[in-house]
């Protein structure tokens, strides 16, 4: 009998995580790009967990995210698989739609010109 010694890159543990699309980070990355240019947000992590996806927006670096964008694909059939959940934890906005949950997020982006 031969030991064989542990793999240090399991193959499983990797597909079972949750992780953003191509085309629905097409949609956030436009919208964080115009907060950086605003002044608004420095910088952004992403996480892949085993339920949920989280993309999160700093002011910076060493602070707690202002926002976290999920994606919950268990809430798919249910409220709607896509969430903006503000630094408090209150959800901002949930929904089908990455667009129209990002929606909560341009409006602060519009500000009253002096």
């Amino acid at each position: 009998m031969t030991f064989l010694p542990p793999d240090p890159f399991p193959r499983n543990a990797v597909s079972g995580q949750i992780a953003f699309h191509r085309s629905e980070l097409a949609v956030i990355m436009p919208l964080y790009g115009r907060m950086v240019a605003a002044g608004e947000w420095r910088d952004y992590g992403i996480s892949c967990l085993r339920d949920l996806a989280v993309f999160s927006v700093f002011r910076r670096t060493a602070e707690h995210p202002l926002y976290r964008i999920e994606k919950r694909p268990k809430l798919r059939n249910k409220q709607g698989q896509y969430a903006v959940v503000a630094m408090d934890g209150r959800i901002l906005r949930r929904g089908h739609n990455l667009k129209a949950v990002l929606r909560v997020l341009e409006r602060k982006l519009i500000r009253a010109v002096d």
